[in-house]
Formats: structure tokens, C-alpha cells, sequence
């Protein structure tokens, strides 16, 4: 299966967000490169709220380029079979964290917001960090942090409570 296929079933199979989900889906049937940075019309991305072995804590990027404070996430890339490995590849690169793993192999949530590149329909996912683990700053982000969910909202924006949200609600 492509990752176009995959997206496709995975959003069908999710049941949250009706609306938006159709968005996505209408966008996919429409657009046969829609996973894709190159279309300009917006693309699908995948994105993982890294959350400590605890739970207490998430880490959060500065992103480089948007200067906000972001859960990890980007653009899809060839050599991606799925959304959810997708969104734990760029969980990895962005935290410097190895092993960690999906909360669950379904998304949290969805969420589009217009970036400089395009628009982004991004599919979130929530990732555990393993005991012990030693985030590494990547190329992409001017700091990495670990916040408490209380401290969240006071940093990041809406979109990124929304998921905190969501994923503290699936723990």
C-alpha cells in the first residue's frame, strides 16, 4: 500500500472530527500528490506529542523556522509506508529520542493551520518516551523543552493545548 492509501484508510477508520476529517479526505481524493510538500495547495503532514514515561511532562520544540512552540512533526517523505511511522520518524529526528513508541496506532487528533510552505492538514499522534531518555536538540529547533501539561498552555498555542488535550483524554 502507498502512504496516499494509507492516509486514505487511516482517516477513514478515524472517528473524531467528522467535518475536518472530510476535509482531508476530499483534499486526498482531489489530490493525487497531497502528501506531499510540492502541493501547493496544502499537504498532509504527521506530527507526535512526545509525553514523559510519567505523563506528567511533554517536549516541546521551538521551531526554527515558525519561532513557536510546537509538538514534532513535518512534512511525510518517500521513504514513509505509513502516517503513523511518518509521525514517530519526525518524533525521533526532532527529539533526539530513541525508542520511543506510539501511544496507540491511531491519531489523537487533526488539525489545519495555514504555514508559510502551504496549508498543513496535519495528523496528530501521541508518542511515550522511554525511562531515561536524553532529548538532543536537532537542526529544526532553536530549544527543546520539557513542559508539565500545566505550563503548556502558558508557551505554545491553542492547536497545541487542543492536542494536549486530546492525548491526556487517551492515556
Amino acid at each position: 500500500m502507498t502512504l496516499h492509501g494509507d492516509a486514505v484508510q487511516v482517516l477513514k477508520a478515524y472517528e473524531d472530527q467528522q467535518e475536518l476529517r472530510q476535509v482531508y479526505l476530499d483534499h486526498l481524493d482531489g489530490h493525487p500528490d497531497g502528501m506531499w510538500k510540492s502541493c501547493g495547495d496544502g499537504h498532509i503532514t504527521a506530527s507526535a506529542l512526545v509525553i514523559d514515561p510519567e505523563r506528567e511532562r511533554v517536549l516541546l520544540t521551538l521551531h526554527k523556522k515558525l519561532r513557536m512552540w510546537l509538538q514534532m512533526g513535518g512534512h511525510c517523505e518517500p521513504g514513509d509506508d505509513t502516517l503513523a511511522g511518518a509521525a514517530l520518524r519526525e518524533a525521533t529526528e526532532e527529539s533526539g529520542i530513541p525508542s520511543l513508541r506510539l501511544l496507540r496506532g491511531t491519531p489523537v487528533r487533526l488539525d489545519r493551520h495555514r504555514t508559510p510552505c502551504a496549508w498543513h492538514l496535519d495528523v496528530q499522534y501521541a508518542a511515550i518516551a522511554p525511562g531515561g531518555a536524553v532529548e538532543a536538540i536537532s537542526d529544526e529547533s532553536l530549544d527543546l523543552r520539557w513542559f508539565a501539561y500545566g505550563e503548556v498552555a502558558d508557551v505554545a498555542d491553542d492547536s497545541v493545548v487542543r492536542l494536549l488535550d486530546a492525548t491526556r483524554a487517551s492515556l
